[in-house]
């Protein structure tokens, strides 16, 4: 009966004003767990906060993606291209080795402006968005966080990485070796010398598929809730699995 009350909060809760969906949760939740459902949206918020801020430092220490083949960023398809072709000339033999490793550096710069962004994110979160994620899918804090920060990254992560591709000379070495590559006579699709929009997107699929990693374990084992207060909110979800 529990259970199903829960699936149905979310359609109760349409008309409602916020003092009356607090009333309301405070009623059914708070009345078998002695938690509020302040105390479960904070919960919720703490348990987004540490996986975020723990998975975006991991990502931004030195190798954070490089050193990890499940996150390392690969040179797309046209890149690999352009570098096989250019193994054999004086200069580029090495090519796709540097700027490999440099696009890497370029996205763990920028991996250190997700925390904020993600705090941000997390401050906002209704009482409605703690339920759903409480009671949802696995990865249903990592899909909130990635619909209302998506956007927002992408907006912080480009121009950094771009820049750090700059400071890592990853952009100058591959437009070299693009516009090498563009002025062959049998080349028939010029390559795209910006590397920035393909680095984003892979440095934020990167950090959100660890950012998941971290709900999991939050969900999961007992031992990674930090806090009385997380243990308290997950042993909700404990109780209906």
């Amino acid at each position: 009966m529990r259970k199903l009350t829960l699936i149905l909060l979310p359609f109760l809760f349409f008309g409602c004003t916020a003092q009356q969906v607090n009333d309301t949760l405070n009623t059914v939740l708070g009345g078998t767990s002695g938690l509020s459902s302040d105390q479960i949206g904070n919960g919720l918020k703490e348990a987004l906060r540490i996986g975020a801020e723990a998975g975006a430092n991991e990502l931004s220490a030195p190798g954070g993606y490089f050193n990890d083949v499940a996150y390392r960023i690969l040179l797309p398809e046209e890149v690999r291209t352009v570098t096989d072709r250019l193994q054999g000339i004086p200069g580029f033999s090495n090519l796709e080795e540097i700027i490999l490793k440099k696009i890497n550096q370029g996205a763990e710069d920028a991996a250190s402006k997700a925390a904020p962004i993600f705090v941000a994110a997390i401050k906002q979160m209704t009482i409605q968005d703690a339920l759903g994620i409480l009671k949802g899918d696995r990865n249903a804090a990592t899909s909130y966080l990635q619909s209302s920060t998506s956007q927002s990254l992408y907006n912080e992560f480009n121009p950094v990485i771009a820049n750090s591709l700059d400071k890592f000379e990853a952009q100058k070495i591959w437009q070299d070796a693009a516009n090498a590559y563009n002025n062959f006579p049998l080349t028939r699709q010029p390559v795209n010398t910006n590397l920035a929009d393909y680095v984003t997107e892979k440095a934020l699929e990167g950090l959100f598929t660890k950012v998941a990693l971290k709900e999991e374990d939050i969900r999961d084992n007992i031992s990674a809730r930090t806090s009385e207060l997380l243990r308290k909110v997950f042993a909700l979800q404990d109780g209906d699995k």
